[in-house]
Protein backbone atom coordinates (compact mmCIF):
# COMPACT_ATOMS: atom_id res chain seq x y z
CA UNK A 1 0.00 0.00 0.00
CA UNK A 2 1.32 3.41 -0.88
CA UNK A 3 1.79 6.12 1.52
CA UNK A 4 -1.49 8.25 -0.46
CA UNK A 5 -3.31 4.39 0.26
CA UNK A 6 -2.45 4.45 4.15
CA UNK A 7 -3.23 8.41 4.30
CA UNK A 8 -6.78 7.20 2.71
CA UNK A 9 -7.65 3.83 4.54
CA UNK A 10 -6.76 5.92 8.11
CA UNK A 11 -8.85 8.62 7.24
CA UNK A 12 -11.74 6.38 5.97
CA UNK A 13 -11.31 3.77 9.50
CA UNK A 14 -11.45 6.53 11.71
CA UNK A 15 -15.23 8.02 9.86
CA UNK A 16 -18.02 6.39 11.82
CA UNK A 17 -20.40 8.49 9.45
CA UNK A 18 -19.94 5.92 6.68
CA UNK A 19 -20.35 3.39 9.02
CA UNK A 20 -24.34 4.25 7.82
CA UNK A 21 -26.48 0.99 7.64
CA UNK A 22 -29.92 -0.32 5.81
CA UNK A 23 -31.23 -0.21 9.38
CA UNK A 24 -29.81 2.98 10.15
CA UNK A 25 -31.59 4.78 6.58
CA UNK A 26 -35.03 2.54 7.72
CA UNK A 27 -35.19 3.98 10.93
CA UNK A 28 -34.60 7.68 9.68
CA UNK A 29 -37.27 6.79 7.06
CA UNK A 30 -39.64 5.89 10.21
CA UNK A 31 -38.85 8.88 11.78
CA UNK A 32 -39.33 11.15 8.43
CA UNK A 33 -42.62 9.41 7.60
CA UNK A 34 -44.04 8.71 11.06
CA UNK A 35 -47.28 10.68 9.77
CA UNK A 36 -47.86 8.21 7.05
CA UNK A 37 -46.48 4.86 8.59
CA UNK A 38 -49.17 3.55 10.49
CA UNK A 39 -47.15 1.05 12.21
CA UNK A 40 -45.48 2.73 15.10
CA UNK A 41 -43.28 0.60 17.51
CA UNK A 42 -39.49 1.40 15.98
CA UNK A 43 -39.08 -2.22 17.26
CA UNK A 44 -41.40 -3.73 14.89
CA UNK A 45 -41.49 -1.41 12.08
CA UNK A 46 -37.78 -1.30 11.46
CA UNK A 47 -37.21 -4.68 10.99
CA UNK A 48 -40.14 -4.80 8.61
CA UNK A 49 -39.50 -1.75 6.77
CA UNK A 50 -35.58 -3.09 6.32
CA UNK A 51 -37.05 -6.44 4.62
CA UNK A 52 -39.04 -4.65 2.56
CA UNK A 53 -36.41 -2.03 1.58
CA UNK A 54 -33.84 -4.87 0.84
CA UNK A 55 -36.16 -6.88 -0.87
CA UNK A 56 -37.39 -3.66 -3.32
CA UNK A 57 -33.90 -2.62 -3.71
CA UNK A 58 -32.51 -6.36 -4.74
CA UNK A 59 -35.83 -6.82 -7.01
CA UNK A 60 -35.52 -3.43 -9.18
CA UNK A 61 -31.46 -3.74 -9.01
CA UNK A 62 -32.17 -7.24 -10.75
CA UNK A 63 -35.31 -6.85 -13.19
CA UNK A 64 -35.98 -2.85 -12.82
CA UNK A 65 -38.33 -0.84 -10.43
CA UNK A 66 -40.97 -0.47 -12.99
CA UNK A 67 -41.21 -4.08 -13.72
CA UNK A 68 -41.38 -5.06 -9.74
CA UNK A 69 -45.20 -5.76 -8.83
CA UNK A 70 -46.13 -5.39 -5.18
CA UNK A 71 -47.10 -9.41 -5.72
CA UNK A 72 -43.16 -9.83 -5.93
CA UNK A 73 -42.33 -7.20 -3.29
CA UNK A 74 -44.63 -9.28 -0.92
CA UNK A 75 -43.03 -12.54 -1.91
CA UNK A 76 -39.57 -11.35 -1.42
CA UNK A 77 -40.32 -9.66 2.01
CA UNK A 78 -42.41 -12.02 3.49
CA UNK A 79 -44.86 -9.09 4.21
CA UNK A 80 -49.09 -9.60 2.72
CA UNK A 81 -50.01 -6.91 0.52
CA UNK A 82 -51.86 -5.35 3.55
CA UNK A 83 -48.46 -5.02 5.79
CA UNK A 84 -46.78 -3.47 2.85
CA UNK A 85 -49.78 -0.89 2.58
CA UNK A 86 -48.79 -0.10 6.43
CA UNK A 87 -45.77 1.51 5.39
CA UNK A 88 -46.57 3.09 1.95
CA UNK A 89 -49.61 3.77 -0.56
CA UNK A 90 -48.24 2.99 -3.87
CA UNK A 91 -44.94 2.09 -5.89
CA UNK A 92 -44.22 5.62 -6.25
CA UNK A 93 -44.63 6.83 -2.75
CA UNK A 94 -42.07 3.58 -2.02
CA UNK A 95 -39.53 5.31 -4.74
CA UNK A 96 -39.85 8.63 -3.37
CA UNK A 97 -39.04 6.94 0.33
CA UNK A 98 -35.84 5.84 -1.33
CA UNK A 99 -34.66 8.62 -3.15
CA UNK A 100 -35.21 11.19 -0.38
CA UNK A 101 -33.00 9.10 1.85
CA UNK A 102 -30.05 8.63 -0.36
CA UNK A 103 -30.32 12.38 -0.84
CA UNK A 104 -30.25 13.15 2.55
CA UNK A 105 -27.72 10.75 3.62
CA UNK A 106 -25.41 12.07 1.21
CA UNK A 107 -26.22 15.63 2.27
CA UNK A 108 -25.93 14.37 6.39
CA UNK A 109 -22.45 13.34 5.89
CA UNK A 110 -20.28 15.22 3.09
CA UNK A 111 -21.71 18.08 5.34
CA UNK A 112 -20.32 16.86 8.04
CA UNK A 113 -16.42 16.29 7.90
CA UNK A 114 -14.59 15.88 11.19
CA UNK A 115 -13.19 18.60 13.15
CA UNK A 116 -9.80 20.26 11.46
CA UNK A 117 -10.35 18.89 7.91
CA UNK A 118 -12.17 21.85 6.85
CA UNK A 119 -9.16 24.27 7.95
CA UNK A 120 -7.19 22.56 4.53
CA UNK A 121 -9.24 22.42 1.77
CA UNK A 122 -6.64 19.65 0.02
CA UNK A 123 -7.59 17.36 2.57
CA UNK A 124 -10.96 18.53 2.85
CA UNK A 125 -11.28 17.33 -0.67
CA UNK A 126 -9.61 14.37 0.04
CA UNK A 127 -12.21 13.30 2.44
CA UNK A 128 -14.94 13.87 0.77
CA UNK A 129 -13.85 11.58 -2.02
CA UNK A 130 -12.84 9.16 0.14
CA UNK A 131 -16.34 9.84 2.23
CA UNK A 132 -18.48 9.37 -0.84
CA UNK A 133 -16.75 6.04 -1.98
CA UNK A 134 -16.95 4.41 1.24
CA UNK A 135 -20.69 5.71 1.67
CA UNK A 136 -21.33 3.96 -1.69
CA UNK A 137 -19.75 0.68 -0.36
CA UNK A 138 -21.65 0.28 2.63
CA UNK A 139 -25.00 1.29 0.67
CA UNK A 140 -24.34 -0.01 -2.19
CA UNK A 141 -27.86 -1.33 -2.86
CA UNK A 142 -29.94 2.25 -2.30
CA UNK A 143 -26.92 3.94 -4.56
CA UNK A 144 -27.09 1.38 -7.88
CA UNK A 145 -31.12 1.91 -7.78
CA UNK A 146 -31.29 5.82 -7.26
CA UNK A 147 -28.66 5.45 -10.74
CA UNK A 148 -29.56 2.91 -12.94
CA UNK A 149 -33.31 3.47 -12.35
CA UNK A 150 -33.09 7.46 -12.67
CA UNK A 151 -34.08 7.64 -16.33
CA UNK A 152 -37.57 5.54 -15.76
CA UNK A 153 -38.32 7.46 -12.37
CA UNK A 154 -41.52 9.67 -12.80
CA UNK A 155 -41.06 13.81 -13.51
CA UNK A 156 -41.71 14.60 -10.09
CA UNK A 157 -39.31 11.90 -8.70
CA UNK A 158 -36.54 12.28 -11.58
CA UNK A 159 -36.27 16.21 -10.36
CA UNK A 160 -34.96 14.40 -7.17
CA UNK A 161 -32.43 12.30 -8.49
CA UNK A 162 -31.47 15.38 -10.38
CA UNK A 163 -31.25 17.51 -7.35
CA UNK A 164 -29.48 15.19 -5.57
CA UNK A 165 -26.85 14.74 -8.16
CA UNK A 166 -26.26 18.90 -8.18
CA UNK A 167 -26.10 18.63 -4.47
CA UNK A 168 -22.67 16.67 -4.77
CA UNK A 169 -21.64 18.94 -7.57
CA UNK A 170 -22.13 22.14 -4.89
CA UNK A 171 -20.44 20.50 -2.38
CA UNK A 172 -17.28 19.73 -4.20
CA UNK A 173 -17.45 23.06 -5.66
CA UNK A 174 -17.53 24.92 -2.54
CA UNK A 175 -14.30 22.95 -1.81
CA UNK A 176 -12.33 24.25 -4.35
CA UNK A 177 -14.31 27.68 -4.25
CA UNK A 178 -12.56 27.52 -1.02
CA UNK A 179 -9.15 26.07 -2.11
CA UNK A 180 -8.73 28.99 -4.45
CA UNK A 181 -9.35 31.85 -2.09
CA UNK A 182 -7.18 29.81 0.01
CA UNK A 183 -4.12 29.87 -2.69
CA UNK A 184 -3.57 26.16 -3.08
CA UNK A 185 -6.49 25.55 -5.61
CA UNK A 186 -5.20 27.32 -9.43
CA UNK A 187 -7.34 30.22 -10.09
CA UNK A 188 -7.90 28.98 -13.59
CA UNK A 189 -9.10 25.45 -12.63
CA UNK A 190 -11.87 23.96 -14.98
CA UNK A 191 -15.14 24.86 -13.35
CA UNK A 192 -16.36 21.89 -14.51
CA UNK A 193 -14.02 19.98 -12.07
CA UNK A 194 -16.82 19.17 -9.40
CA UNK A 195 -18.98 17.99 -12.09
CA UNK A 196 -16.12 15.50 -13.68
CA UNK A 197 -15.33 14.00 -9.81
CA UNK A 198 -18.93 12.91 -9.62
CA UNK A 199 -18.67 10.49 -12.71
CA UNK A 200 -15.67 9.38 -10.89
CA UNK A 201 -17.38 8.36 -8.07
CA UNK A 202 -20.32 7.00 -9.11
CA UNK A 203 -17.98 4.53 -11.89
CA UNK A 204 -17.23 2.47 -8.48
CA UNK A 205 -20.42 1.81 -7.62
CA UNK A 206 -21.93 1.31 -11.33
CA UNK A 207 -19.30 -0.42 -12.69
CA UNK A 208 -17.89 -2.82 -9.59
CA UNK A 209 -17.38 -5.63 -11.78
CA UNK A 210 -15.05 -4.02 -13.94
CA UNK A 211 -12.60 -3.40 -10.58
CA UNK A 212 -13.09 -6.36 -9.09
CA UNK A 213 -11.75 -8.48 -12.30
CA UNK A 214 -8.75 -6.02 -12.22
CA UNK A 215 -8.30 -6.65 -8.53
CA UNK A 216 -9.09 -3.15 -7.50
CA UNK A 217 -9.26 -2.09 -4.18
CA UNK A 218 -11.19 0.62 -2.44
CA UNK A 219 -8.13 1.95 -0.91
CA UNK A 220 -6.26 2.19 -4.55
CA UNK A 221 -9.23 3.46 -6.23
CA UNK A 222 -10.00 6.20 -3.63
CA UNK A 223 -6.44 7.37 -3.44
CA UNK A 224 -5.74 7.40 -7.36
CA UNK A 225 -9.30 9.45 -7.94
CA UNK A 226 -7.48 12.04 -4.79
CA UNK A 227 -4.51 12.46 -6.93
CA UNK A 228 -6.63 12.41 -10.48
CA UNK A 229 -8.81 15.35 -9.20
CA UNK A 230 -5.80 17.23 -7.17
CA UNK A 231 -3.52 16.96 -9.82
CA UNK A 232 -5.91 18.56 -12.04
CA UNK A 233 -6.23 21.76 -9.95
CA UNK A 234 -3.28 22.46 -7.08
CA UNK A 235 -1.04 25.39 -7.50
CA UNK A 236 2.66 24.32 -7.61
CA UNK A 237 3.23 25.45 -4.15
CA UNK A 238 0.33 23.11 -2.90
CA UNK A 239 2.22 20.37 -5.22
CA UNK A 240 5.30 20.92 -3.39
CA UNK A 241 4.06 21.06 0.09
CA UNK A 242 2.23 17.65 -0.23
CA UNK A 243 5.13 15.86 -1.84
CA UNK A 244 6.91 17.01 1.08
CA UNK A 245 4.85 15.73 3.47
CA UNK A 246 4.92 12.26 1.81
CA UNK A 247 8.26 12.09 2.08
Amino acid sequence: MTQSEARTHDKGRGNAAVALTTEDLCRSILARHQDTISVRKAELAVPRLKRILEAALDLSNSRGFQAMTLRDLSRASGLSTGGLYAYFDSKTTLLKMILVEVTDVVERVLASPPEGVTADPVAHLRWMIDTHLRLTEGLLPWFTFAFMEAKNFPPAERRIAVDSEALTERLFGDVVARGVRGGCVRPDASPLLPALIKPLLQDWYVKRAKYRRRGVTLETYSATVQDFVLSACLTEEARQRISGETR
